[in-house]
């Protein structure tokens, strides 16, 4: 178990994405993936308010309706579940209050009394740093938010955040989630860990299979043919370089009886700040992957080989 930032929430170092619930899993195969997942011992689960608002016939919110039932079918005990604002069709932007209202929504949604941790999905600069902010430090008073957190922002903005909540007594965030994954480090690296780690927040990354890639399955830049939604986000990462990362994961991976996937994730949590990794499931079969992820400890001398193959030039060099 691992502990967010310098809150009291104790997870797995694994986070089930939940942006497929209402998309590429139905409700049916989004409770058996849950089932599964909190069987193998998973217990921190990410939405956002805006999942799957894209699928035609959805409104937003359908990722958290379907989590919100099924929390209410299993009452599981100690499951942390993760939401954002600011994407929903209804709730745009991070107004103080919208974000009121988007929080009020994603609680009836989900049937709990108060949200665990809730993100600022993405920055909102035609609203006052200041007013989001302090709309944040409200819900943690007012009990409906535990802890808060922020997603897709940049270095800046967030020691900007930071220093508004210290200068006001409002409660500081504990994670950031930045699209980090082992073809994706350079600006994560160069500019959010040093941040992550200067205030004691930790990384709860997204895109850490790189749309599916980092699972082994796409090995050509042609997407074409692929029945995956997600198969041209992936595609695109077959470069020369990434395939060798891909094969350097597959052989560490047989080292430990592990999937590409897993060894991926693992190299994700051996990183500095990274709490938890943020990993969907579209089926069942998927999971135990995931749950090898958040368990398989590679060496340094592994850890090292991955991070050589994957090796990047740092800005202005």
């Amino acid at each position: 178990m691992t502990r967010i930032g310098t809150s009291s929430l104790d997870v797995l170092p694994l986070s089930l994405g939940g942006n497929v619930f209402g998309w590429t899993a139905d409700r049916d195969e989004s409770f058996a993936i849950l089932d599964a997942f909190v069987a193998g011992g998973g217990n921190f689960i990410d939405t956002a308010d805006s999942y799957s608002a894209w699928v035609p016939g959805n409104t937003g919110g359908d990722s958290e309706r379907i989590i919100g039932e099924w929390l209410a079918s299993r009452r599981p005990e100690g499951v942390v579940v993760a939401t954002k604002v600011s994407q929903h069709p209804d709730f745009k932007g991070l107004s103080a209050s919208n974000v009121r209202a988007a929080a009020e929504a994603s609680i009836q949604r989900l049937g709990v009394e108060a949200l665990d941790l809730y993100y600022a999905h993405f920055d909102d600069s035609s609203v006052p740093l200041e007013e989001t902010v302090g709309a944040f430090g409200e819900l943690v008073t007012d009990g409906l938010v535990r802890y808060t957190a922020v997603s897709n922002y940049s270095a800046d903005r967030i020691r900007e955040w930071v220093g508004i909540a210290q200068a006001g007594g409002i409660a500081l965030p504990v994670a950031i989630q930045p699209h980090y994954n082992l073809v994706h480090r350079n600006e994560i690296e160069e500019r959010i860990v040093p941040v992550a780690e200067e205030f004691g927040l930790s990384l709860v990354p997204y895109y850490a299979l790189a749309s599916g890639f980092l699972t082994g399955k796409y090995r050509t830049t042609d997407a074409g043919g692929q029945a995956s939604p997600r198969a041209g986000g992936a595609a695109k990462y077959a470069t020369v370089q990434g395939l060798e990362i891909l094969d350097a994961l597959e052989g560490i991976g047989r080292a430990h009886d592990v999937s590409i996937a897993a060894t991926a994730l693992a190299w994700l949590r051996a990183q500095p700040t990274v709490a938890a990794p943020i990993a969907s499931a579209s089926r069942v079969s998927q999971v135990a992957d995931l749950l090898d992820g958040a368990r398989v400890e590679l060496s340094a001398d592994e850890v090292q080989e991955l991070n050589r193959v994957s090796e990047w030039t740092p800005a202005g060099v």
